[in-house]
């Protein structure tokens, strides 16, 4: 069940994302929710997903748990992108400020992370939920353990 053991053993995490992209793989957690990591670069990751009727809160609205599950990989996987081939992550604490709700009407949404500051037990990422023209809908900051595998 371990991506990082199926496609990226001995890779950097850089590495690791980048494998797992050119294989087509996503993580069971991409399949429920359907979004796909699209980009990655030196402590830089971005999400891409579509909200469908899977996604919907009662009042017809996406659910705030979609929004932070994307944020939470943007900033996860922008971590990931800078640890070396002995190390893991997870996430200590992730915050989300919701700005504007996602409707059926929304279309396509990119998570787009990046690495504020890393340490050897310490990662400090952001990430920002927009669409295709750059409207702002979530926004969100996250503190990550870093750790020895």
């Amino acid at each position: 069940m371990s991506m990082v053991s199926d496609l990226g053993a001995g890779l950097d995490g850089r590495a690791q994302l980048e494998a797992f992209m050119a294989a087509g793989r996503r993580p069971g957690i991409g399949d429920a929710l359907d979004f796909d990591l699209v980009e990655v670069g030196d402590g830089v990751a971005v999400f891409a997903g579509e909200p469908g009727p899977h996604t919907f809160n009662p009042m017809g609205m996406v659910h705030g748990g979609w929004f932070a599950t994307l944020l939470d990989s943007a900033c996860g996987c922008a971590v990931h992108s800078a640890l070396s081939a002995d190390q893991a992550y997870t996430t200590l604490e992730l915050k989300v400020a919701f700005h504007k709700p996602l409707t059926a009407q929304s279309g396509r949404v990119r998570a787009e992370g990046r690495v504020l500051s890393i340490g050897r037990r310490v990662a400090f990422a952001e990430a920002r939920l927009v669409d295709a023209e750059g409207k702002l809908y979530a926004s969100a900051t996250s503190t990550l353990l870093v750790m020895q595998k």
